[in-house]
């Protein structure tokens, strides 16, 4: 991104952005402009939410519009746990999946009443009053004075009575004997259609973040947030750290049920939801935060007069640097978050298909729950490091599990990427030597595959662990990128870089080892090869 005519500096090793005097909040518009409400819309459903009068009322609409959306989300069996299915979805058996769907929705509508305290008796009566009228215009008016959303009670008291009939129905769907996929579908698309139509609580826009439950509330989180002066990079670091929390109240969520044997599969439809948004924000975080970067980066340069180009090249080089680092803190994020999704989904979680016991059910949930909670703080810690490099764990999550839970995570990746580049080094030197040799499409596909687990896994290990031949191995990775087939000079170089690079790694990984967070934890190198099995078949 930086001009062709001069060469500036080598970046220093930990880069921060340069202010520019912004002066507005990409932060706050992040929280208004997901919201997908008008602007009287948002009013008035702030002022509803700051009259309501109980303590819980946060967590009580939080749960609401996530099981709303998970409801949505259960209807797509790629959001289910378990591995690739043997039969069919359409020769499957859903019932099991329509009864979870139904207690679900029953726990929606109790969530309404409570939202709506007296509004939901007066609706109650009014439900009354419909059965007594004998007239059918009279019926009919009723029920469409009852339709109107001018306000957000008028919204629940909407949502409340079409989840209820709608409930009705599964009832009687549940009494057949089998429930094939297009009828469990058909159920939860009536759901979704209702959801989609209401005025004050539709919360199935991807990436969305609601201001009543999403801010967030960890002081040096904020602070991080707001030392990115780049608004382009502001915008997507917040994304980042609204999105990671999200996910930890997902968690929470899910962790919540365990604890209630009668309605543990309900966890299924939280687990749907977790899917999706992990998908979503997997997808943003390697695909289009990048671009987003980029494009915010070339508007500030095209407001630059070409006179001062020069003057600020060395600044604008490190600006773009660090950009640059960004981008790859978050596609780094962007692939433990997958693999940590595809080990709660395709390992840890029993699928609903096989009718678990409450006891492997929960043992399964709270697992996926320990691991992932472990990838999203570290993911929390990698990202605030990026922007301010000295900020220490124990500021972002506070005690010993914290600390411990992010060495290990880091344990756990050097040793992968050391396994990596061992792999590559061993495959790279058994080619036979000839003139030729890295010239086949078979051995340059050997080689992108490396440069992809590069990307994925060890860039951020490399920054993270302070090598003292940064510029030298980057440089010659760097140069496997630029060609279409291999050079034989440059994969030499490479081969030994990564030789060396692995021989640092094994040393990092007992230095991790030695940390005081860490002292008495045995590494489990059996998980680690798992995740590792995962990771190269994402």
């Amino acid at each position: 991104m930086a001009s062709e005519t001069r060469q500036p500096a080598p970046p220093p090793r930990s880069l921060t952005p340069l202010g520019r005097g912004r002066v507005r909040d990409p932060y706050a518009d992040l929280l208004r402009d997901t919201r997908g409400l008008r602007r009287e819309q948002a009013a008035a459903r702030d002022a509803w939410f700051a009259g309501l009068r109980w303590d819980r009322k946060e967590e009580t609409l939080f749960e609401l519009e996530m099981l709303l959306k998970g409801l949505v989300c259960f209807a797509n069996p790629r959001n289910h746990p378990g591995g690739a299915k043997r039969s069919p979805t359409v020769a499957l058996d859903f019932k099991e999946e329509l009864t979870i769907a139904r207690m679900t929705l029953f726990r929606v509508v109790t969530l309404c009443r409570q939202l709506l305290d007296t509004r939901d008796r007066a609706y109650v009566f009014q439900r009354y009053l419909e059965t007594l009228l004998p007239e059918d215009p009279a019926r009919a008016r009723m029920q469409r004075d009852a339709a109107v959303q001018e306000s957000p009670e008028d919204a629940l008291l909407h949502l409340r009575h079409s989840l209820t009939l709608i409930g009705e129905l599964m009832d009687g769907l549940l009494r057949l004997e089998r429930v094939p996929f297009r009828l469990f579908h058909a159920s939860l698309a009536m759901v979704q259609r209702e959801i989609a139509r209401n005025q004050f609580f539709n919360p199935l826009i991807a990436l969305e973040f609601r201001p009543e439950f999403d801010r967030i509330r960890t002081v040096p989180a904020l602070d991080v947030i707001q030392a990115v002066d780049n608004d382009a990079a502001h915008r997507v670091t917040a994304l980042g750290f609204l999105s990671m929390f999200r996910l930890l109240r997902y968690s929470q969520l899910v962790r919540a049920l365990v604890g209630e044997p009668q309605q543990l599969q309900r966890v299924y439809v939280l687990l749907a939801l977790l899917r999706s948004d992990a998908r979503a924000i997997v997808g943003y975080l390697r695909g289009r935060a990048g671009a987003v970067l980029a494009d915010g980066y070339e508007r500030e340069l095209l407001k630059i007069p070409a006179r001062e180009i020069g003057q600020r090249f060395d600044q604008l080089a490190i600006e773009a640097h660090w950009l640059a680092s960004l981008r790859g803190t978050l596609e780094a994020i962007a692939s433990s978050l997958r693999v940590e999704i595809r080990a709660v989904f395709e390992v840890r979680v029993p699928s609903s298909q096989r009718s678990p016991s409450s006891a492997d059910l929960a043992r399964g949930v709270v697992s996926a729950m320990d691991g992932l909670d472990e990838v999203v703080q570290s993911a929390v810690v990698r990202l605030a490091q990026a922007i301010r490099p000295s900020l220490d764990t124990g500021d972002l999550f506070d005690g010993l599990d914290a600390k411990r839970t992010v060495s290990e995570r880091l344990r756990r990746d050097v040793w992968m990427f050391a396994q990596v580049l061992r792999a590559f080094v061993t495959r790279a030197r058994a080619v036979p030597e000839s003139d030729d040799a890295w010239g086949s499409q078979s051995s340059f596909q050997f080689v992108r595959e490396f440069l992809g687990y590069f990307r994925s896994m060890g860039y951020q290990l490399l920054r993270a662990s302070d090598y003292p031949d940064f510029d030298r191995f980057l440089t010659a990775i760097e140069g496997l990128h630029e060609s279409d087939f291999v050079d034989p000079a440059r994969m030499i170089s490479a081969i030994n870089e990564c030789e060396r690079f692995g021989l640092f790694l094994v040393e990092t990984f007992e230095r991790i080892s030695q940390r005081a967070e860490l002292v008495g934890q045995a590494f489990d190198k059996r998980a680690a090869a798992v995740a590792l099995r995962l990771h190269l078949g994402a």
